[in-house]
């Protein structure tokens, strides 16, 4: 779809800085861009990019510097071109339509209005889909589940029963909700198991990336916070809770009963111990091993995680050890020196 570039600064709200007329065919990368495509710039960094790009504009901050090329200045230049993506660029995702007639579907299922089902999903008894939603062949919906609105499950996702999904929530391919939450007692060395009765819980707003598994609660449930987003390849265990609007980046792993707060984000691999809970607004970094609570508002890093700045000092010593090793030689045989003077003396 083409729009000229005026169109596109009124849709998002910005202030345009050049040639309005300019017709934009397309949307890519700074990099990446050809002639036509409009493209964006949040970073600082890549300033001088913004001259080397073939681009015919860019969507930058309200504080970007000079350049030849007509600009769309918005607060948030990322989110400005997300919505530009969403105009121009066509949905080629080709989303299924309307009940495959190889659906398994078991008995009093309740079907809102224009859902679609793709081919070979198995709906089990008593399921609950809200209006529009769409899911995608091989998927498994256990008995007693209740999907919302506007949803989105890509092929091979498994709900397991009784698991409670939000409206307008996206689930990549392979992800696992409500398996069981790892209870054993153990007992003369063998390990029994322990019944995993409870559920889970997936507010309004979800994303949850590919390959994800998040177990049911031991009792109540494990809960996912509205608007929070989940990357690839996490792992949240039983009795989780977690937050409105938090990020949890790929590789992370939640061990059970943990609470996580609204707006704390946890980078790449963090590993979380069970009981503890990480306040509002905290920032995990990536590869830390939490083992006890982290309090609102504050950085943690390293392992076991501390303080980001405490940890950023413990690593620049660490960086110091070969000099310190010599400088401690140097006074030794220096020490080893006067000894022998006060010897003779």
């Amino acid at each position: 779809m083409q729009k000229t570039l005026k169109e596109l600064a009124r849709l998002i709200d910005g202030k345009l800085v050049g040639d309005g007329n300019i017709i934009i065919t397309g949307a890519s990368g700074i990099r990446e861009a050809a002639e036509g495509d409009i493209t964006f710039l949040a970073n600082p960094k890549y300033m001088p990019l913004m001259e080397k790009t073939r681009a015919a504009a860019i969507i930058t901050s309200e504080d970007a510097q000079k350049t030849s090329k007509p600009i769309i200045l918005t607060a948030n230049p990322s989110l400005a071109f997300a919505k530009v993506i969403s105009m121009i660029t066509p949905d080629e995702a080709g989303h299924p339509k309307g009940l495959d007639y190889t659906v398994v579907m078991g008995r009093n299922v309740s079907l809102g209005k224009d859902v679609a089902i793709g081919p070979y999903a198995v709906i089990g008894d008593n399921v609950s889909i809200g209006d529009n939603t769409i899911i995608y062949a091989g998927c498994f919906i256990g008995h007693h589940t209740r999907i919302g609105a506007n949803t989105l499950i890509y092929p091979h996702v498994s709900i397991r029963e009784r698991v409670s999904i939000g409206s307008r929530v996206i689930i990549h391919s392979g992800t696992v909700i409500g398996s069981d939450g790892f209870g054993f007692a153990t007992i003369k060395g063998l390990h029994h198991k322990i019944p995993q009765v409870g559920t889970v819980e997936v507010a309004d707003d979800v994303e949850i990336g590919a390959n994800v598994t998040i177990d049911r609660a031991r009792f109540d449930k494990t809960v996912i916070g509205k608007g929070t987003k989940i990357d690839n390849l996490v792992q949240i265990a039983h009795n989780v809770i977690i937050g409105e609007n938090s990020l949890i980046v790929a590789q992370v792993g939640i061990s059970g009963s943990t609470i996580i707060g609204n707006n704390v984000t946890l980078a790449g691999q963090a590993g979380l111990v069970g009981h503890i809970t990480v306040g509002d607004n905290a920032v995990v970094t990536a590869q830390s091993g939490v083992s006890k609570s982290v309090p609102p508002d504050t950085m943690v890093s390293g392992y076991p995680a501390r303080p980001f700045m405490t940890s950023q000092r413990v690593n620049a010593s660490l960086q110091n050890l070969p000099k310190l090793f010599d400088l401690v030689k140097e006074l030794k045989k220096k020490i080893e020196e006067l000894e022998k003077k006060l010897e003779k003396k």
